[in-house]
Parts: C-alpha cells; sequence; structure tokens
C-alpha cells in the first residue's frame, strides 16, 4: 500500500549527551514513528538534538510528561532539557531512508534484525522486531543483558516467565532456543497485542501464553523468571519475584547508580549469591536459586 501522507510531524528536543537514552525511550514510549539523534560536529559536551516522527502533532503536555518522567528513571534533573521544538516534515519517504540506517545487532547466541533485513545468521538465532521501541528492539542494553543471560542460562526444558514482556523479545528467544512452557505478561494491552505479533511474527506463537495483567500470589512457580522493568516497580514485588522462580530470577532496567537498592534489598531477603552484568548505564542481575540453576 503507498502511504498517501504529505507530511509528517517532527518534535525536537535539545538537550545535554547524558539524556540521549533517556528522550529516545520517552519518543518510543509515545508511540514514534523512529528517533533519531543529531550529534554529527557535536563537541564533547555540546547539546544535541533527539528528534521523533510523528504521523501528527501530539499534546504538548503529554509530550513533556512522558519526558519528565523518562528524565525521573534515568536519574536525570530537568534542566537536562533545554528546549522542544515542532517542526513539519514533507513526504520524502523519510521512512525508507531512516529503515536503511537499521542494522542487524548480534547478542550472544541471538541476532535481532528488522523483518526488512534478509539475514543470513547460520548457527545463529534470529529474532525478527519491528524498530519501534527503544526497550526491547535489542539496542538498548538492558535487553541485550537480558538475552546474553538467557542464552548463557535458560535451557528448554525449564519454564520461562517473562514480567513485563514489552515487545516480547525476551519470550520469543526462550521458544527459539526450544522452550514450549513459556508465559509472559505485562500490564500495558498494547505491548501484550505487539508481543503477539512479534511471536507470530517469528513463528513461536504456540509457544507463549501471552496475558495482560500482573503476576500475584497465585501465580505458578516457574525454572527462570525474567523481570526487565525498573527499579521502582521491582523493588515492591521482588519477594514474589523470587517466590515465583524456582531456579534463576533475572533483574534488570536497573541503573548502575541504582545498585545498592537492589543488592540491599536481595541482602534482606536473605540472598548474596547473585552475579551483576552491566552495559553503560544499566545491570542486570542474576541470581540462582534453585539446584538445577
Amino acid at each position: 500500500m503507498v502511504n498517501k501522507q504529505s507530511k509528517w510531524y517532527a518534535v525536537e528536543i535539545a538537550a545535554r549527551p547524558e539524556a540521549e537514552e533517556a528522550l529516545e525511550f520517552a519518543l518510543n514510549e509515545l508511540d514514534a514513528l523512529g528517533t533519531e539523534i543529531n550529534n554529527l560536529g557535536k563537541q564533547r559536551g555540546e547539546s544535541i538534538k533527539v528528534v521523533g516522527y510523528f504521523n501528527e502533532m501530539l499534546d504538548p503536555g503529554l509530550v513533556a510528561d512522558h519526558i519528565a518522567e523518562a528524565l525521573r528513571i534515568h536519574a536525570l534533573s530537568d534542566d537536562t532539557v533545554s528546549g522542544v521544538d515542532w517542526h513539519e516534515v514533507e513526504n520524502k519517504d523519510w521512512l525508507a531512508e531512516w529503515k536503511k540506517h537499521w542494522k542487524a545487532t548480534e547478542i550472544g547466541k541471538f541476532i535481532i534484525a528488522p523483518p526488512w533485513q534478509e539475514v543470513d545468521a547460520v548457527p545463529a538465532i534470529v529474532i525478527t522486531i519491528e524498530p519501534n521501541m527503544a526497550f526491547g528492539t535489542g539496542t538498548h542494553e538492558t535487553t541485550q543483558l537480558c538475552l546474553t543471560a538467557i542464552g548463557d542460562t535458560y535451557t528448554p526444558s525449564q519454564s520461562f516467565l517473562d514480567v513485563g514482556t514489552g515487545t516480547g523479545i525476551l519470550a520469543i528467544a526462550a521458544a527459539k532456543l526450544g522452550g514450549t512452557n513459556i508465559v509472559a505478561c505485562d500490564t500495558d494491552e498494547d505491548s501484550v497485542r505487539l508481543a503477539n505479533e512479534n511471536a507470530a511474527a517469528n513463528g513461536v506463537s504456540g509457544q507463549i501464553d501471552f496475558f495482560h495483567g500482573p503476576i500475584y500470589d497465585g501465580t505458578p512457580v516457574f525454572d527462570l523468571v525474567c523481570a526487565n522493568l525498573t527499579i521502582d516497580v521491582i523493588l515492591p514485588i521482588l519477594p514474589l519475584l523470587i517466590s515465583k522462580a524456582g531456579s534463576r530470577l533475572l533483574l534488570s532496567g536497573i541503573l548502575v547508580e541504582q545498585e545498592g537498592m537492589i543488592v540491599d534489598k536481595l541482602e534482606r531477603s536473605q540472598i548474596s549469591n547473585f552475579t551483576i552484568e552491566r552495559s553503560g548505564e544499566w545491570i542486570c542481575v542474576n541470581v540462582p536459586l534453585g539446584p538445577s540453576s
């Protein structure tokens, strides 16, 4: 189908370089069609521009709220952002141009590729994901940390629970490794729909049971539980996550400076035999909990 839309809308956010990741997250949470970073020719520490593209202009208050929340999650102050401006973009098939910059990403046993790119990946395992969200497309450090850990520790005979599945990429990874007893949940209904679509695109729909909602006391115990969330979500439910992990618990979406918070909470739960992997500003906590871990 030919897209007859004559113009698009771009929001440009001027900010300090350390806010790049947070702002990409905010734009993708707003369902941006694509994002880009304008930092060409910039000196170290000089302001950059993070750009998001949309079919229509969004409410400025909604954009401001998402930016503020993303900065909070990334432990950045509001003055990290110096300006937000909208402008129209003529339709010059910029979406096709943007796609040219997306390349397959190799992460441990996996290669994460956009649907328009053919990958000769043998013996790697290809996961196809539409790259329209920062978290869960293979580009974000938390996703990469979790995928690496899953590739290193998961076996097909194990049951798997993905809490906060997002795009479904971690559950899909377990299914691609041969797992069949896989459950994934998210409190965001749109994420569950997207995860189902991604599972179908990867040919593993029958191996994963997606549901909308949180885990609770009645949730069964799974061999491997993965929770790639944020620290403010993880801490209140950590005892529940521990109780549902029969063999291993993976925790990510945690910033390096928040490491002490999760370590303290684990130690208060009488757990000390965990390992921590780091990538960029993020960590993944790998907690063995059972004899088969």
